[in-house]
């Protein structure tokens, strides 16, 4: 009866472990996938020299698109949407990066070093949680909690457009955003996330906010011409 049970166990073990392994695969290779064609909508963008598409169109093209993301991500449709929506985001960096690039000596360098930080504080995270196997699922409601004071923060700081808030607003972007980036990779590897286009999506959206965070601290505290 004992042998019936530990085999039970480990058959039921097995495909687990094989689901979340084709997850966690499938999720990077979409990632980076999707990291590269945005790089290159960016760069056409900046190539362009696209004004930057305004508040309101670029917040209805974000959410719209995440939320067609989110209603095709069980069909192939999905992957469409993907792209789709980290391509419009891509685009809508081009001319952020270029006002980055014309307001410092050195824009270049700073964009370069966020792309480089946000890469090596996505492979630290991402580390730590495949390694150590840490469930975050307690910290479920303190990083919602975090994300509601940090859309405040923003909201704020689009108000009063002061320096200080700028800061505030990224600085707390970059924590909430390690800690999503912590979450999403746990409830891969405990089995919470079985949908890899929805789990690109969450990491993607965190790495974006991660890079512009880092944009707008490196600008501040490099100075301008």
């Amino acid at each position: 009866m004992a042998h019936n049970d530990i085999r039970a166990q480990v058959s039921t073990a097995q495909p687990s472990a094989l689901a979340t392994s084709s997850v966690l695969r499938n999720t990077y290779m979409l990632l980076a996938l999707t990291l590269v064609f945005s790089a290159c909508t960016a760069g056409f963008s900046m190539a362009m020299n696209a004004p930057y598409p305004g508040l309101l169109l670029t917040l209805v093209g974000f959410y719209g698109l995440i939320f067609l993301t989110y209603k095709l991500s069980h069909s192939a449709w999905g992957l469409v949407s993907t792209f789709a929506f980290t391509g419009f985001v891509g685009y809508t960096l081009g001319p952020m990066l270029n006002m980055v690039l014309a307001s410092s000596v050195n824009g270049g360098q700073i964009i370069m070093t966020a792309l480089g930080g946000t890469g090596l504080i996505f492979f630290a995270l991402s580390a730590y949680v495949l390694t150590t196997r840490k469930d975050m699922s307690s910290k479920t409601g303190f990083l919602v909690i975090g994300t509601v004071v940090a859309l405040f923060v923003m909201i704020m700081a689009l108000v009063f457009q002061t320096p200080a808030m700028m800061l505030a607003m990224s600085a707390i972007f970059m924590i909430i955003s390690s800690g999503w980036i912590m979450w999403q990779t746990s409830a891969i590897i405990h089995g919470g996330e079985r949908n890899y286009i929805m789990a690109t999506i969450g990491l993607y959206v965190q790495l974006y906010n991660i890079f512009v965070s880092l944009l707008t601290l490196l600008m501040a505290f490099t100075g301008r011409d």
